[in-house]
């Protein structure tokens, strides 16, 4: 079956790989569709990120969704034919973190399409993947293949917030759009946010901001102190969802935070400086959010029952034949949220 495979900086192949049997506890999954993540774009574009790089070729790919179409000999319950998303994460349930219920800390994960260890954790941009039973969710006959594979970015939004508390009557700031951002802004309108405001330096994502929930959106590279009227009596928002990863949206965003407000930084953009003396004298919570777990089995829920609408989202859908043009439009975020792959 062909699959996906990086080599280094632009130098993506369509190769040959081999699919194994199922064991006992396994699906095989003929994969439909795939997201491009922007950790795909990091591989693509610049071999890896910080200090993460491809050692050896690596499948890419980790929101994906397929239909199965055989069972090892101790699964019951999930019939051929059965549409399902595909969580990539594969936590070792043994570890002290696991134990507690922290899985996304795992200290032994294999997520897929990671070259965080040696050997690389292969990825699921194939055509056949072999997954553990307790990976596959089965999705409604009303989902799209595109829209299944959307519930790993979702989870990724659901997750962080989660992390940031009750959304009840609060009101939100989301800081930077694409589609996290996004997501994270249609995860805390169902949620109960009041108010939600979205910042971006692109026209695209700030309308997509929009359409999925989003009150007021604006362009702080057009209108820089568009935030401005938010910094009255020490702030406007309760809650900040940081997920540009840019250091100085982070700064500019705590003069519009209340205190005692949360901060939620989803976004990794390296390390950036701290301006404690407003943490400190607004008593603000600086929280992270790192990947999900249990809220993949939410996210798919969600979807399932229409409550949470991703397909504003989805610019594109190509063959996997024209992979290198699919990379190169996921990574214009003036023409493209989220781009996906199509592997049938």
């Amino acid at each position: 079956m062909h699959a996906l495979v990086i080599h280094a900086p632009r130098d993506l192949r369509i190769e040959e790989v081999p699919t194994p049997a199922p064991e006992a506890d396994q699906l095989l999954v003929r994969v439909r569709t795939g997201g491009i993540c922007g950790s795909d774009l990091h591989y693509f574009n610049h071999g890896g990120f910080g200090t993460v790089r491809i050692k050896e070729p690596m499948v890419l790919g980790h929101e994906v969704a397929g239909v199965v179409t055989a069972a090892g000999s101790a699964v019951t319950g999930v019939p051929n034919g059965t549409r399902i998303a595909i969580s990539p994460s594969r936590p070792c349930g043994q570890c002290e973190y696991c134990q507690q219920g922290l899985q996304n800390h795992c200290l032994d994960m294999r997520y897929y399409g990671s070259a965080m260890r040696t050997p690389h954790v292969q990825g699921a941009f194939r055509q056949e993947v072999v997954i553990d039973k307790s990976q596959a969710h089965a999705v409604a006959d009303t989902l799209s293949d595109a829209e299944a594979a959307m519930a790993e970015p979702l989870s990724v939004a659901l997750h962080a917030v989660r992390r940031a508390g009750p959304l009840l009557g609060k009101r939100v700031l989301v800081t930077g759009c694409g589609p996290i951002g996004a997501l994270i802004v249609a995860a805390a309108r169902r949620g109960g946010a009041a108010h939600i405001v979205a910042t971006d330096v692109s026209a695209l994502p700030l309308e997509s901001a929009r359409l999925v929930g989003a009150d007021e959106a604006f362009n702080v590279m057009e209108t820089p102190d568009a935030l401005q009227p938010f910094a009255q009596n020490k702030g406007s928002f309760d809650v900040l969802f940081e997920a540009s990863g840019n250091a100085a949206a982070l700064r500019a965003a705590l003069d519009v935070i209340r205190p005692r407000g949360v901060i939620v930084q989803v976004g990794l953009g390296g390390d950036a400086p701290l301006p404690m003396n407003a943490i400190v004298a607004k008593e603000l919570d600086l929280r992270g959010a790192f990947r999900f777990h249990e809220e993949f089995a939410m996210a798919v829920e969600l979807l399932n029952k229409g409550l949470v609408d991703v397909k504003p989202l989805i610019s594109e859908v190509f063959p996997y034949r024209d992979c290198l043009q699919a990379f190169q439009k996921a990574g214009d975020r003036s023409k493209a949220m989220k781009v996906l792959i199509d592997f049938s």
